[in-house]
């Protein structure tokens, strides 16, 4: 049976994520922060599916969070064969408004935590010859989007050069990079959404399902959704200054999830 690890596994696209890995028979290893939620989906997705759940605890804000999750993927008598990285958060307000301890953050769970993670995920799937890492980044990657933008920038980057090192290894590693999702990410971060067009907003169990699809075809980059690969094809060729622009009036409030 494979074992898959979805960090953020309680809301938006990490539940959309285990929703559809247990569908698919896969055993889950269930990561958030919050233990009640995590026993409540453990519970629901085991007796809906009959597979076997785990429950993991842990903030990766923080050194003890991350180090919790890297003891778990390093396990080789409980090999884990899918890492979904989709833990993730928004700060409030523009750069100079948001402190800096925030955007630091920001970055440990975005950056560090992906590193790391996927560093001991990947160090024990090239010992077993295979094995997957799903890193979530976004279509804000592409766009001029401060701290966020730059974070999920660095995980496209990251991941894709992963992926080029492990060629051959029999380990996939590819970054997802969604558009607007309908999930609790905005709600959470206390974004408005009220300027986002009704075209833009994706169904977050579809996008997954084009994602696992992308994965399962070796590719390193999936922009699940022609309207934003149209989008991103357009971001190639437009002048940075009109993308700032454009970034600035749509969901200004919040990245892209």
């Amino acid at each position: 049976m494979t074992t898959s690890l979805v960090t953020g596994s309680t809301a938006g696209i990490g539940a959309a994520f285990a929703r559809r890995l247990a569908a698919d028979g896969h055993d889950l290893v269930l990561m958030a922060r919050d233990t009640k939620r995590l026993r409540e989906q453990a519970t629901e997705l085991r007796d809906r599916h009959g597979i076997k759940t785990e429950v993991l605890t842990a903030d990766l804000a923080t050194d003890d969070g991350i180090e919790a999750v890297e003891r778990r993927l390093a396990d080789r008598e409980k090999p884990v064969d899918l890492l979904v990285n989709n833990a993730g958060f928004a700060n409030r307000g523009p750069y100079l408004d948001v402190p800096v301890a925030d955007e630091l953050k920001l970055l440990k769970v975005h950056c560090e935590a992906v590193l790391r993670l996927t560093s001991a995920a990947t160090l024990a799937m090239r010992e077993r010859g295979r094995g997957g890492v799903v890193n979530l980044a976004s279509v804000a990657a592409f766009m001029p989007r401060g701290t966020y933008g730059a974070s999920k920038a660095w995980v496209v980057q990251f991941t894709q050069g992963v992926a080029k090192d492990l060629t051959g290894s029999g380990v996939r590693l590819m970054a997802l990079c969604p558009g607007f999702a309908r999930t609790e990410f905005h709600q959470r971060a206390e974004k408005s959404t009220d300027n986002i067009p009704n075209w833009m907003w994706l169904d977050a169990d579809k996008l997954v399902a084009a994602a696992l699809a992308d994965l399962a075809r070796g590719k390193s980059l999936s922009i699940p959704d022609p309207r934003y690969k149209v989008m991103m094809g357009a971001v190639k060729v437009l002048p940075r200054g009109l993308l700032g622009g454009i970034s600035s009036k749509t969901g200004r409030k919040d990245g892209p999830r």
